[in-house]
């Protein structure tokens, strides 16, 4: 199964697989432990023929984007049990072995489909302020990779109405209803000092699939759940490096 949420991130990033390559080799020498990243490498990760990265590249990933290994669309390895040569049986597994035979597959439910939501969507969202009594407003540029009933949304660099919060969505199509979570990590030096907020999300689809509306579920400062409003219009559907460095901006 092709590891869409490792892509969404990597455009997210506006790199291209080659440039993503390099960036790990230059994380692996900045980290002490130089690694042979190459684009190759990211395809078979993409594609979902390697699923599960040896520990120098788990934490080159880490470094370059900013997200735990098990946060990029990639299989967690169970230990196998194996008999050993004189009979007895153990728990034993390769840590170097990209390929493991026995994972728990994130994306295993995904069904085929076509790739209609791919693409880059404008977010926008409402929150009430309890301590400034007033409501506000959280606009992203967003790119979605779409694979069968899968989508994953990241936030293109630099596009956010708030400086420095990143948005990423997990979601489920079922027919026109979109279902899954929601994640933002909030500025350090803003107003809600680097918090990270997450929570739920559902939404409809229109006839024409260029927008969808719905609301969100999340809790507050005060211990409290709140909800609001929540839209996706999709501005352009192409995912190309040019694409994604002309939305890399703060939506108006």
């Amino acid at each position: 199964m092709p590891n869409d949420v490792l892509r969404a991130v990597r455009l997210g990033l506006r790199m291209s697989q080659d440039e993503l390559a390099t960036a790990l080799r230059r994380a692996g020498i900045e980290l002490g432990e130089p690694n042979e990243a190459s684009k190759r490498l990211v395809q078979r990760w993409e594609a979902g023929v390697s699923r599960t990265p040896r520990g120098v590249y788990a934490r080159a990933l880490e470094r370059v984007t900013g997200r735990p290994v098990e946060a990029l669309g990639f299989s967690l390895p169970v230990p196998m049990a194996r008999v050993h040569a004189d009979g007895k049986g153990g728990h034993d597994m390769d840590a170097g072995v990209e390929d493991t035979a026995a994972v728990v597959d994130p994306q295993q439910a995904a069904r085929p489909g076509e790739e209609s939501f791919t693409g880059v969507w404008l977010s926008r969202y409402e929150f009430y302020s309890s301590s400034r009594e007033a409501t506000y407003e959280g606009r992203h540029h967003v790119v979605i990779v779409q694979h069968g009933n899968r989508l994953t949304a990241q936030s293109l660099p630099g596009a956010s109405s708030n400086p420095d919060s990143p948005l990423t969505l997990d979601l489920t199509v079922d027919r026109n209803v979109i279902t899954g979570t929601w994640v933002e990590q909030t500025a350090i030096d803003g107003y809600y000092n680097g918090a990270r907020y997450h929570g739920a999300i559902q939404m409809l689809v229109e006839p024409t699939g260029r927008r969808m509306t719905g609301k969100w579920v999340g809790f507050g400062k005060e211990f409290d759940v709140n909800t609001g409003p929540w839209e996706l219009h999709l501005v352009d559907r192409s995912t190309s490096k040019a694409a994604l460095a002309q939305y890399s901006t703060p939506p108006e």
